[in-house]
């Protein structure tokens, strides 16, 4: 510490040369430089190599020092150089005025010697402490920083990982899932331009939806490939195994939420939307048969993106529709199948839906 000190800069401003001489003598053990008025004691503030600490005469001509106190303070490159006031004038208004202004202490003229390396000390030592706190506080900013990309990425790699594991298993899924989580994000955006969704959706929850999507058929791992792709329709049999797959998804995540230390993790958007993108609006769909506001949102937007997606795309079972007929089907199964906010935001960005099918369509 003592070397630091030592290598502090002291800026000393008077019209004295008296008294500029003895504070000279008096901060020997640091650097000084000298300013015998107002203008230039600015001038050396504001330069590449500013003071760490300025003894500030009061009474000078031309601009005295409240003045000079006064400038530094206003300048985001000054403000923070502790100013110290000398002065004859031993009035308690004219200190206030000084601390008012700024200065972080008062010395009197004649001056002890003692007193003023002592409180030049003093001063020196907080402005040190002072940087060190700021730069440790940088330090920790960063490391901050650091951790919170470390972490995003582990969760994105987390989520990935899980989605190539269903996309090798269902064939349904690769443009599918590119084009369910842009469908998702979209639909989201549009609703957190609505006065009812502000508080229910923010710009992170949009983040982890859209990366969540992918995960909404993850539970078809479960399910027999002689069901999963049957290019025929399905018994009712066969499609009570398939209804499984939202059970299945949501036990694969839980189980993947109890490692990482709870169910209150980056992977409870995938577990609402993997368990509850089949349910519909009026409660006929499943597994729960739950309603309106009681599915989650993540579901009930991936409802939307789910069925809009599989009306326009190939399957084994069943040829596309056109974009136009797709609509008319989802706009019919507003307030029955699909949440009525959601269809009218998709009404809304229909030509957004139209070119994210266009650009991960299947080659």
């Amino acid at each position: 510490m003592e070397d630091k000190l030592k290598a502090q800069k002291i800026l000393i401003v008077d019209d004295t040369t008296e008294n500029i001489d003895v504070l000279i003598d008096v901060l020997a053990d640091y650097k000084r430089s000298v300013a015998t008025n107002g203008e230039k004691a600015l001038q050396l503030a504001m330069s590449n190599k500013p003071p760490d600490l300025i003894l500030l005469d009061i009474m000078m001509p031309g601009m005295d020092g409240y003045e000079v106190c006064r400038r530094l303070k206003e300048d985001e490159k000054t403000k923070k150089i502790p100013v110290i006031f000398l002065t004859a004038m031993t009035d308690q208004e004219s200190e206030t005025k000084g601390l008012e202004l700024g200065a972080v202490d008062y010395i009197t003229k004649p001056i002890s010697p003692p007193i003023v390396k002592e409180r030049v000390r003093n001063h020196l030592m907080l402005k040190l402490a002072r940087e060190s706190l700021e730069n440790q506080n940088v330090i920790l900013e960063e490391k901050v920083e650091e951790r919170t990309k470390e972490l995003a990425l582990t969760q994105d790699v987390t989520i990935f990982s899980m989605a190539v594991v269903a996309e090798f298993r269902d064939p349904e899924t690769g443009g599918h899932i590119k084009r369910t989580q842009n469908y998702v994000r979209a639909l989201s955006l549009e609703l957190k331009s609505y006065d009812k969704f502000k508080s229910l959706i923010s710009d992170s929850d949009i983040d982890l939806i859209y990366k969540s999507a992918p995960l909404h058929d993850i539970g078809k791992v479960g399910v027999p490939d002689s069901i999963l792709m049957k290019p025929g329709r399905l018994t009712k049999e066969e499609f009570e195994e398939m209804k499984k797959h939202t059970t299945y998804g949501r036990d694969a995540i839980q189980a993947a939420e109890k490692m990482l230390g709870g169910d209150n993790t980056f992977l409870n958007f995938a577990r609402e939307i993997a368990y509850g993108h089949q349910e519909k609006w009026d409660g006929s769909g499943y597994p729960e048969g739950i309603k309106e506001e009681d599915i989650p949102l993540s579901a009930r937007l991936m409802a939307v993106a789910d069925v809009y997606d599989a009306l326009i795309s190939k399957r084994v079972y069943k040829p596309p529709i056109s974009h136009k007929d797709a609509m008319k089907i989802i706009t019919k199964g507003r307030g029955s199948h699909f949440d009525p906010d959601i269809v009218d935001a998709l009404v809304k960005i229909e030509g957004e839906f139209m070119t994210i099918a266009l650009e991960y369509a299947e080659e």
